[in-house]
């Protein structure tokens, strides 16, 4: 079959369109992923001068029978949300955070479960979604350590504190 010249074959217009709308499809990927809000959230981590975190003065090794490795006393000592909420929109502007709180969890620097102060501003911070998910089961792994003496309390709230400097 003989085309008139400049007109190109069905077969070559076709891989030509193939390749055109691969790179469309990868250019629209990285403009999804680079305009997500929250992508960028995962690389927070808390920042000494900000959070340097504060201890609950009740929780000593000589009192974790009695506190922290009692089945359910965070919850006694737990603020509540109405005073984490007010204070995560504060330290969110602090951090430079924008975006919807849901995105985040006004969380203890040094957790509940390994003896942080419950009210003290400078031990809480806006620790992003889905990381603090990820923190609680390593902060419950590290309260376990501490409760069956694998790991004494100020060297579990060391490494605590160094992985949320160092990670989030």
């Amino acid at each position: 079959m003989c085309l008139p010249p400049g007109v190109r074959s069905v077969g070559r217009v076709g891989k030509h369109a193939w390749i055109l709308v691969a790179a469309v499809a990868i250019l629209v990927a990285v403009v999804a992923l680079l305009a997500r809000p929250h992508a960028r959230r995962h690389a927070v981590r808390a920042n000494p001068s900000l959070t340097p975190g504060a201890l609950n003065p009740d929780v000593m090794q000589a009192t974790i029978g009695s506190t922290i490795c009692v089945a359910g006393w965070t919850k006694t000592i737990r603020p509540p949300s109405s005073y984490t909420h007010a204070l995560e929109l504060r330290q969110m502007r602090e951090y430079g955070e924008t975006g919807s709180t849901s995105d985040y969890q006004e969380d203890h620097f040094i957790s509940l479960e390994l003896g942080g102060a419950p009210r003290d501003p400078r031990n809480l911070w806006p620790e992003p979604q889905p990381r603090a998910r990820a923190v609680d089961k390593i902060e419950n792994e590290l309260n376990d350590a501490v409760c069956s003496g694998r790991l004494s309390l100020r060297e579990a709230q060391r490494r605590e504190a160094e992985l949320k400097y160092r990670d989030g």
